[in-house]
């Protein structure tokens, strides 16, 4: 069962490492639409892979629990052993792509701040940003 988790799980990562790269090439081509129908994937298998990585601790404390005075090294096999080694990995990669779309995300983000700001300019009121007054470049003369 532990090897069924563990490939598994990996397939979640190696998926979802696919759609962040694919929403990192689109947000360079502003096609948003796209990145936010894939957001519900991410979302399904974000939930998927963490009932996975429940069900995977719980085999591996069952198998330490199984063989009292045995570490979890000496317990794995070596196909375990990779696997789990490979998720590592694997998580790591994610966090990276993940990192790299984030910054895509609030270059995307503070572009369309500065730019509605240009618009619909704030007052300030102290630290906070008040209600956006109507800039005289829409009015309209009826």
């Amino acid at each position: 069962m532990l090897l069924h988790y563990l490939k598994s799980s990996l397939d979640d990562i190696d998926h979802l490492i696919d759609l962040t790269k694919k929403d990192i090439e689109d947000i360079k081509e502003a096609n948003h639409e796209l990145v936010f129908e894939r957001t519900k994937i991410k979302n399904d298998l974000v939930k998927a892979f963490e009932n996975k990585k429940s069900l995977l601790d719980n085999e591996l404390i069952k198998m330490v629990s199984n063989n009292k005075g045995m570490d979890l090294e000496s317990i794995l096999n070596e196909e375990q052993k990779t696997l789990l080694n490979e998720m590592k990995i694997k998580l790591t990669e994610l966090k990276s792509v993940n990192k790299q779309y984030a910054k895509f995300v609030v270059i995307v983000s503070e572009f369309y701040n500065t730019l509605l700001d240009k618009i619909f300019p704030r007052e300030l009121e102290g630290y906070k940003k008040a209600n956006r007054t109507p800039a005289t470049l829409l009015k309209v003369r009826a």
